[in-house]
């Protein structure tokens, strides 16, 4: 499947801002199952661009330099993506837990994507009891990984409610745990949380979800926006695969990433800093479409 994706994100000021340093994460990365055809990133009113490298994580960063006064900005990114991602089946010889928790603990690779990069806590995932008790009851160490966790992402979408009114960026996962209620980022956080109190690497994911369903089939919640799910590492045979607990789905062709990190931290699509006075308001429009 083949997609073309428009993000668009607006900044107005109340006062005008005469200097902003953002990174920016809104480039696909190059990752298994999709390949960036075409990317192009536009600023208004100007601004200056340059490659930066990511402090943590996989991102592809730019960053930008807004060095004259403006009471307004936007930043606009398309790009074209094909996608050609199976859905994993469980199987009896897939690796258990247990045996992928051992794996990831002996690994020695120090790279981004190193199953040893995920397996710890994190600035916004921190360690929970509560919510690794809860959890546990999918992830039994005998379990085939990949049963383990459609199992649990589903559990999650059964017993949580998609609410946008409950939760903010920097809310904790336990908060929205306790309420039974969030967005897309706070069950993926949820679920993280889980996995690596059963000592099991577990990555956060950002990206799309398409826009229109296939025929017959309901549409996915998150889409329109930027959308998270989880990773969680298999083994060496399997690498990395990607489940979804907003919708109780594998990640497939349905789902583009953006950026992969230990929580969205590490990959918000937008950061940085701006010298100015007054409040500001930010708009996000997300256009996933199907091509052909």
């Amino acid at each position: 499947m083949r997609y073309a994706i428009r993000h668009v994100t607006r900044f107005d000021y109340a006062q005008p801002v005469g200097f902003a340093r953002c990174n920016l994460r809104l480039k696909p990365i190059l990752w298994s199952g999709q390949v960036l055809e075409d990317y192009d990133l536009s600023i208004e009113p100007g601004g200056r661009t340059s490659p930066a490298r990511a402090e943590a994580g996989l991102a592809n960063v730019t960053r930008l330099v807004v060095d004259r006064p403006s009471k307004a900005l936007t930043i606009t990114s398309r790009a074209t993506v094909s996608v050609d991602r199976l859905i994993p089946v469980p199987a009896s010889s897939d690796p258990s837990l247990a045996e992928i928790a051992l794996a990831a603990r002996e690994s020695r690779d120090a790279g981004a994507a190193s199953p040893a990069a995920y397996l710890f806590p994190s600035p916004r995932i921190p360690l929970d009891p509560a919510i690794g008790e809860w959890c546990a009851a999918e992830l039994d160490p005998a379990r085939g990984c990949l049963e383990a966790a459609i199992a649990l992402a589903q559990r999650i979408q059964h017993e949580f409610s998609f609410d946008p009114t409950a939760t903010l960026v920097d809310t904790p996962p336990r908060e929205a745990f306790d309420r039974r209620g969030g967005v897309c980022q706070d069950f993926a956080q949820i679920m993280i949380t889980g996995l690596r109190a059963a000592g099991l690497p577990a990555a956060y994911a950002s990206g799309y979800l398409r826009t229109l369903p296939p025929p017959g089939q309901e549409r996915l919640v998150g889409a329109d926006a930027t959308h998270a799910w989880v990773l969680l590492w298999c083994g060496a045979s399997l690498g990395w695969v990607g489940v979804d607990p907003t919708n109780g789905i594998w990640m497939a062709e349905d789902h583009v990433v953006i950026a992969i990190g230990r929580d969205y931290a590490d990959i918000a699509p937008i950061d940085g800093v701006v010298l100015g006075s007054g409040a500001q308001d930010m708009h996000v429009s997300v256009d996933v479409e199907p091509l052909g």
